[in-house]
């Protein structure tokens, strides 16, 4: 099966990712869509390192910037699915149905498979997995009761998830942030042949919610430290 990887650079679509290359199928490329302002459909945080961990996977990589404008932002997912030339897609989806819907819509108008690996798993034992696996993940934006700017920047190891489990305990919050209460950036993955450093990064907060923007990073040999 030769398909593409939607890729935010968040955990859930370079996890799917890898569970398609687990399952030995061919990935040919990475698709990843830039939106310019608060999308339904894409993540918005620290995407200008898409490229990085495409270097570092060592894929080719198909990227677009969105105007973000509602159903029209499924147009540039489409053209990037078609140049690519794949029998399938793989997404990270886990939960949102207006996802789900809306890629395999676009899937079935150009005939390709549409591909969720993740579709209703169990999310704390997905996250576990993830760690257990050798994903590096850190929190890079935060937007919920319970989560302050302490989590921004923050690697999620066993600490972190049992602090988040406490957190939905209070709050009611998705402990793998499916609804949106915190993104992520995946710096070390089984996938990457180098990992990512994050030289600078600011922590944006505004009392609310959160952004740790990465301002400059560098791939490194794994297991070297600077």
């Amino acid at each position: 099966m030769k398909v593409a990887c939607l890729i935010s650079g968040g955990k859930d679509s370079l996890y799917a990712c890898y569970i398609a290359k687990q399952w030995g199928w061919e990935i040919s490329h990475l698709i990843a869509i830039t939106p310019k302002k608060l999308s339904w459909m894409y993540h918005m945080e620290n995407t200008h390192l898409i490229p990085m961990i495409a270097k570092s996977i060592g894929l080719p990589l198909l990227m677009k910037e969105s105007n973000a404008e509602k159903e029209k932002e499924l147009d540039d997912l489409k053209e990037l699915i078609k140049k690519a030339g794949v029998e399938g897609v793989v997404t990270g989806a886990i939960a949102s149905e207006y996802q789900r819907t809306r890629i395999e819509k676009i899937c079935h108008e150009i005939n390709v498979k549409s591909f969720m690996p993740l579709w209703h798993k169990n999310q704390k034992q997905l996250l576990k997995e993830m760690l257990d696996a050798g994903f590096i993940i850190v929190i890079d934006a935060v937007a919920a009761e319970g989560l302050d700017k302490s989590f921004l920047g923050k690697i999620i190891d066993g600490d972190a998830i049992a602090k988040l489990e406490k957190i939905e305990e209070k709050y009611g919050i998705n402990v793998a942030g499916e609804g949106g209460e915190y993104e992520t950036l995946v710096i070390d993955s089984p996938m990457y042949k180098k990992r990512i450093e994050i030289v600078e990064a600011v922590k944006k907060w505004d009392g609310s919610r959160g952004i740790y923007e990465v301002k400059e990073a560098r791939l490194i040999e794994k297991g070297f430290d600077s």
